[in-house]
């Protein structure tokens, strides 16, 4: 951050130093210039006095009344010609000497302050055209001009993600639709051909497959939404442990149906754990986790939901004794589409990337850490406790 650099690595400092320390080397060149060539010219007007007046001016010298009356008088008449020649020549070489000098300068000084700026400019023309490969370099700097060719870097490596995951999901949607398109268009070429007689049991294969593509879309549409910010949310402050009661009392049946066991903890003390959510939404969060553990986890035949409520936070945490997440699954969680492309089962595989947009669109976060005892995931929603 920018507070913890030095106030020297702040710009418009360094800037100013290198500006000043030009100047500063100018003049004293300039000054430099002028004294060599003052005491050129005082050792030729020197050679041309007679031996007496050359002893009388060391003696001046030597008290350090050069510029007395009588070196005056001594300069005005042995001197031959301009008086003022001699300041007019040495600030003319003085020109002649320091202007090269502070021109050099003042392009290498420019060309270190713009450096990075170059760079960033050569970076950003190639990822215009579509190249997230390059990155542009700080050179030697540090503080806020290194600061922000980071930030600038950083810019690039999200956008090279999002055109990587843009490429996925698009090949992993084009899997998804491939696998009931497929098995519809093969009935129902078998219903037209009579090959397949079209009753009850294949009118509900196919109307499984359709219902399949619609979840499908409804997730698309829902996760576009919520990434792009336009997801409607109706926030209102609820008790979180009493909408998780009541969205598993409506889905006690499908649990079962699954040969897992329910754990429900609730807090203590009623009504305790108000937050502020959209319980459309919330209901929707807790159903995606739900359905992820019954889909992946109900080997264990255990699953465990829990609202815990601390002075400043309330946590919902989903719970399951399954198998668990690879370490590569684990680094990204909520990639959309994690199950192998074609692999459809249940799901449309975008219900924890759901999970996570939802979240994130009301203000908590998410989190899923391997269970301490035994296998298993939780999946944990922290939100802010309402206050009252």
């Amino acid at each position: 951050m920018l507070g913890k650099n030095s106030v020297l690595d702040r710009i418009w400092i360094r800037f100013g130093l290198y500006i000043g320390g030009t100047l500063i080397a100018t003049m004293g060149l300039l000054a430099a210039s002028v004294t060599v060539f003052n005491e050129v010219q005082y050792r030729a007007f020197y050679r041309t006095l007679p031996s007496a007046l050359q002893a009388e001016m060391d003696e001046l010298n030597a008290q350090d009344l050069a510029d007395g009356p009588r070196a005056r008088a001594i300069y005005g008449q042995y001197w031959q010609g301009d008086l003022l020649f001699g300041e007019k020549v040495s600030l003319l070489v003085g020109l002649v000497v320091c202007f090269p000098f502070g021109l050099v300068v003042g392009f290498f000084v420019s060309r270190m302050v713009t450096k990075p700026l170059a760079s960033m400019a050569a970076a950003a023309t190639l990822v215009a055209t579509g190249d997230f490969s390059v990155r542009a370099a700080p050179a030697r700097y540090k503080g806020e001009m290194a600061e922000m060719v980071g930030h600038f870097n950083q810019m690039i490596d999200a956008l090279d993600g999002m055109a990587r995951e843009r490429r996925a999901t698009t090949a992993s949607i084009s899997h998804e639709l491939r696998t009931p398109l497929t098995v519809l268009r093969a009935r129902l070429h078998g219903i037209c051909d009579g090959v397949i007689a079209a009753d009850a049991t294949e009118s509900r294969l196919l109307l499984d497959q359709v219902e399949h593509l619609g979840r499908l879309v409804d997730d698309l549409h829902t996760l576009s939404l919520a990434e792009a910010g336009q997801l409607s949310l109706h926030l209102v402050e609820q008790d979180l442990a009493a909408l998780a009661q009541d969205t598993l009392s409506g889905h006690a049946a499908r649990i079962r149906d699954h040969g897992v066991v329910l754990e429900l903890t609730l807090p203590p003390v009623p009504g305790s754990a108000r937050v502020e959510v959209d319980a459309v939404r919330m209901r929707q969060i807790l159903v995606n986790l739900v359905e992820n553990a019954l889909r992946h986890a109900r080997a264990g035949g255990w699953l465990g939901v829990d609202v815990a409520v601390d002075r400043e936070a309330v946590r919902l945490s989903v719970s399951d004794n399954g198998p668990g997440m690879s370490e590569a699954q684990l680094a990204n969680p909520f990639k959309r589409f994690a199950h192998a492309p074609g692999k459809t089962g249940e799901g449309s595989g975008l219900g924890l990337s759901i999970v996570h947009a939802l979240a994130t669109r009301q203000g908590a976060t998410v989190q899923v850490r391997p269970r301490e005892a035994g296998r298993g995931l939780c999946f944990t929603v922290t939100l802010a406790r309402a206050v009252r």
